[in-house]
């Protein structure tokens, strides 16, 4: 459903700028994006544009709050790549240039992507990180990922016996996930505990063990010893250090702070849905020589991702991330439930509770704003166009759906004007917007019944073409 159609609900909805300064990288995406329109209209690369060019470029890196030597290397890596490049004549100047950055971009990020170490049995992860960054949090969601993803066993042991209440944190998003957590009411020494945890979890045939330590702050020896102990203790197979990207540079100091000590294996990245910046994503591998493995993009437990670096740099350049949102669809889609939708399209049955389900699945795909950002180009015509969408949007539309009877449901056509009063005066919207949903329905069942008709081998083709690209 698009907002400009008029169902939104204005009791929810925010100044653009708000939201906008929520999304993903949009500072850097739209300084970027002014910056390469220097080379639009030019017919070749030169030394002159190129320095214009890229001076506004590394101005974009540094508002983002990147690191300065890592924005002066990187341009000038750009600049020596582009300057005596022959064009094809069927690629602009711009058009290279934009190729150059991407390609510089996802390097600078760390290039290829860094899977999590899971070949030992069992595989013990150590997670470490400053206070507030969201270890616990995370701790829950990659358990939870793996074990959908993997089909491993996972074992989370709360070794955090300083912050209040962090023990009984992780034991309500174990009960949530249900996934067993590890902890020792009356133990205070966290070393003893993560030994005693991995004990357990090998004893009761776990495959996975994550071990949730304290937050600590960088210049804090005595708790920085601790963390090195509970190394030396469990010899994990993999470390990851969880840091909140929007502290930026301080991320990347802290993450030198801790590489020095613990040599850790992997980064996280919290919290990147409201990174406006996104100066620690770019700055942190050139800073320590450590991958970023996975990035937080909201709160549910399902918001965890595998860090793309070129699908991460496609999405700074405004291109979209159509893998990454295939891919998602794909972990939400429930065949049985596919097979009953269609059956209903082909007798003409699909109704507004069909359409409510479907809702559903898009919810559970995550945060709309960062589903629009995997879009090539989507952001950009939101922007220009004034409008927004975001989880709030869909309020509005089960309200009304909410309102009606099952038979309105099962069929819309009988909705008469005294109907439509009722269902405006129980879901506090106008009969307008009931109008709009209506259309908007119609338009998409017709739709559906068109894409029935290509058959499910052609739609499949489809996706598997897009996840080629």
């Amino acid at each position: 459903f698009q907002a400009e159609d008029g169902i939104r609900d204005s009791s929810t909805s925010r100044g653009l700028g708000d939201v906008y300064k929520r999304q993903m990288f949009s500072n850097l995406s739209e300084k970027l994006d002014k910056a390469l329109q220097v080379l639009k209209g030019h017919g070749s690369i030169t030394e002159i544009n190129v320095a214009e060019t890229l001076k506004e470029v590394r101005r974009a890196l540094l508002d983002a709050d990147v690191n300065f030597k890592t924005a002066r290397d990187f341009t000038q890596r750009v600049k020596e790549k582009a300057i005596g490049q022959d064009v094809l004549t069927n690629l602009k100047p711009g058009q290279l240039m934009v190729k150059i950055v991407k390609d510089e971009l996802a390097e600078l990020m760390g290039g290829e992507t860094s899977e999590i170490n899971l070949k030992d049995k069992p595989a013990i992860v150590l997670m470490s990180g400053l206070q507030g960054s969201g270890k616990t949090t995370f701790t829950a969601k990659l358990a939870n990922d793996i074990r959908k993803k993997k089909s491993l066993k996972p074992l989370m042991v709360a070794c955090d016996v300083y912050r209040p209440a962090a023990i009984e944190q992780l034991h309500v998003l174990g009960k949530d996930l249900d996934i067993e957590v590890y902890s020792e009411e009356d133990n205070k020494d966290p070393v003893a505990i993560a030994k005693a945890g991995v004990k357990h979890g090998k004893s009761k045939g776990h495959h996975l063990i994550i071990i949730d330590t304290a937050g600590r702050l960088a210049i804090d020896e005595e708790m920085m010893n601790e963390i090195s102990n509970i190394k030396k203790a469990i010899k994990p197979s993999e470390i990851l250090f969880v840091v909140d990207s929007m502290t930026g540079q301080d991320a990347v100091n802290s993450a030198k702070a801790f590489n020095d000590v613990l040599d850790f294996d992997g980064v996280v990245l919290t919290k990147l849905d409201g990174d406006a910046r996104g100066g620690a994503a770019l700055s942190i591998k050139s800073v320590v020589d450590k991958p970023i493995k996975f990035i937080g993009t909201g709160e549910k437990m399902d918001a965890l991702d595998v860090f793309h670096p070129s699908r991460m740099a496609d999405r700074i350049l405004g291109m979209g991330d159509v893998v990454s949102l295939v891919e998602r669809a794909q972990q939400q889609f429930d065949q049985e439930e596919a097979r009953k939708i269609q059956k209903k399209i082909a007798k003409n049955k699909f109704g507004l509770d069909d359409f409510m389900k479907q809702i559903q699945q898009i919810k559970k795909m995550g945060d709309m704003k960062d589903l629009v950002g995997m879009i090539p180009g989507a952001n950009k015509m939101m922007k220009q166009s004034g409008e927004q969408i975001d989880n709030e949007s869909f309020k509005p539309i089960e309200a009304i759906i909410n309102s009606m009877t099952p038979k309105e449901r099962a069929l819309p056509s009988i909705l008469d004007q005294s109907r439509k009063k009722r269902i405006s005066k129980g879901s506090g919207r106008s009969v307008e917007e009931i109008n709009q949903l209506i259309k908007q329905f119609n338009q998409m069942s017709k739709m559906m019944k068109m894409m029935q008709g290509m058959g499910q081998g052609k739609m499949m083709q489809m996706m598997q073409n897009m996840k080629g690209r």
